[in-house]
């Protein structure tokens, strides 16, 4: 059994599930890309142009895909009844969040011993041009959706995913109560093969840190400074680079103004010099001086008003989200190159240093 966005659920299909996915991202997404290459050309960085294929392709902006299945091989319930719920768990999904996570794409799979159901939705939001695009976590954000632990930073344990995936589970999980089913509402896993990636890795790393001595935790605390992951180096360019704009603004304009201010004073003194070097009435020279000091003055004060109309021009939406998009574009390579580099540091510092604790655990 079949459903998509376009045809719903028809045994006539003339879309494949790749052809729909194609169709939404060009009708909803189709605008942004062009938009944001047109930027890209005018920033002369035609070479970060992408196509609708890039971004369906891209693993940050492709669709997810969830798993929808009750039971295993030994104990399952009947396809109506998981096509039932499904459904209904589909129908309340959109309710909730359909304005900004969108279902694409179902598949009903009767070709293994439990039967399930394959499901691919996109998350989206509005960025700062005001143009609809895939957004994981902005998408959540514009729902609501809080942080599992919102008195800590956001990172790979405390992030706006891990709420909603608990969230639609419980939701699911619920549906199937409701038609009678006995659910076990707490995950229960069966050994390392069944947990989940998350916290397969913490108990893989707990189980590690325990037969490390203390040299080698050392170690993995400079290695963890130094190895960062790109999707956190971003969310660092985006929150800084308003704060260096605006640094760089007030740099800016007070290095011009007093650049401005010396070149006229020294243009002033030597018109106010040859003036005076032409004429040597005393009454003359002190005319001419008062004069000039006026000008002075005025010169000041144009320039006061100056800076101030730049730093407001400076200032405003349109002029400030522009630069600070140059600026993270900009920042972005050099980051990732640098990170690249002391990722390498790090792994190679690591290796050698547990190859030199095995030796000893050997002897």
């Amino acid at each position: 059994m079949y459903w998509d966005c376009y045809q719903g659920t028809v045994e006539e299909r003339t879309l494949t599930f790749s052809e729909v996915e194609k169709k939404f991202y060009e009708e909803h997404y189709g605008d942004h890309v062009d938009a944001q290459n047109l930027r890209n050309e005018e920033a002369r960085h035609a070479e970060r142009n992408r196509s609708i294929d890039d971004v369906l392709q891209n693993k940050n902006t492709c669709p997810e895909e969830t798993l929808l299945q009750l039971g295993n091989i030994d104990k399952t319930v009947d396809v109506e009844t998981l096509i039932k719920i499904s459904q209904e768990y589909f129908e309340e999904f959109d309710k909730r969040f359909g304005s900004n996570i969108h279902i694409l794409d179902w598949a009903l799979h009767l070709d293994e011993s439990t039967p399930h159901i394959h499901e691919r939705h996109v998350f989206d939001a509005t960025n700062q041009y005001g143009e609809i695009c895939p957004m994981q976590d902005k998408a959540l954000e514009e729902l609501g959706i809080e942080l599992p632990d919102p008195d800590k930073p956001k990172g790979r344990y405390n992030n706006r995913k891990m709420t909603f995936d608990a969230t639609c589970r419980e939701l699911f999980l619920s549906i199937c109560q409701k038609h009678g089913l006995e659910m076990e509402m707490e995950p229960i896993y069966g050994g390392a093969s069944y947990l989940e990636k998350a916290d397969y890795i913490v108990q893989k790393l707990r189980t590690e840190n325990e037969r490390l001595t203390n040299e080698n935790e050392q170690l993995q605390i400079k290695n963890d400074e130094l190895v960062m992951k790109i999707s956190d180096v971003n969310q660092l360019i985006d929150d800084v680079a308003n704060d260096a704009y605006e640094v760089a603004c007030a740099v800016v304009t007070e290095s011009v103004k007093e650049e401005t201010v010396k070149a006229d004073v020294r243009l002033l003194d030597e018109i106010e010099g040859n003036i005076l070097n032409n004429n040597k009435q005393p009454t003359t020279q002190r005319i001419v001086s008062s004069v000039f000091n006026i000008i002075r003055d005025q010169f000041t004060k144009a320039k006061e008003m100056v800076l101030t109309a730049v730093k407001k021009t400076l200032a405003s939406d349109e002029v400030k989200n522009k630069n600070v998009e140059k600026i993270k574009e900009n920042a972005q390579g050099i980051i990732h190159k640098k990170l690249a580099h002391y990722k390498e540091v790090a792994r190679e510092n690591n290796t050698s240093q547990r190859s030199h604790h095995d030796r000893e655990e050997v002897r």
